[in-house]
């Protein structure tokens, strides 16, 4: 299985735009989203292309390949603009012999990993800076921001299968590539 995971997308539809075309020439089995897809929230900047309800309706085009989480800035009213779930705190996904808890990061984290046991994977975003690395037994991973990415990263996303994580950037190329042992 090949996953496109991606996360804080803002509301931006020209980076939306961006990740639709990564998805296109990527061709993943599913776009997992971690979530704050519509909204920028009281502490952030206007992304450029600032467009909810665009970007509401090209992620509709794709609804039946994605699966999503709830980020602190997504709430009940973007049910009703998006044809896919958005409520749900966490989602479970299990590579191998391994357990991904896919999650957007304000409620679970490296240091409150909600039940993920050593040796199992934590996916989240919130943070806007990606990274892979092992915590406390846990391999965390997080795919960055497709639109407002913070402490000089670019904006990116990630593939996730059963051997390895990478993240990319818009165009592509590899920022950092993860492999499980």
């Amino acid at each position: 299985m090949r996953l496109m995971i991606a996360s804080d997308i803002h509301g931006s539809a020209h980076w939306c735009r961006a990740l639709l075309d990564r998805y296109e020439s990527e061709r993943p089995d599913k776009l997992i989203l971690l979530g704050d897809i519509l909204y920028h929230g009281p502490r952030n900047p206007l992304p450029d292309g600032y467009d909810p309800a665009r970007t509401a309706e090209m992620l509709n085009l794709i609804k039946d390949n994605i699966l999503c989480v709830r980020g602190n800035c997504d709430s009940e009213v973007d049910g009703m603009v998006l044809q896919f779930p958005v409520t749900a705190d966490s989602l479970l996904i299990l590579l191998g012999n391994r357990t991904a808890l896919c999650t957007h990061g304000h409620l679970f984290d490296p240091e409150n990993a909600a039940g993920v046991r050593c040796g199992d994977i934590l996916i989240s975003g919130h943070t806007h800076i990606y990274g892979a690395e092992e915590k406390n037994g846990i391999t965390y991973l997080n795919p960055g921001s497709v639109s407002m990415p913070k402490n000089g990263n670019v904006q990116s996303y990630g593939i996730l299968t059963e051997n390895f994580f990478e993240i990319l950037d818009m165009q592509g190329g590899i920022l950092c590539k993860y492999s499980f042992v």
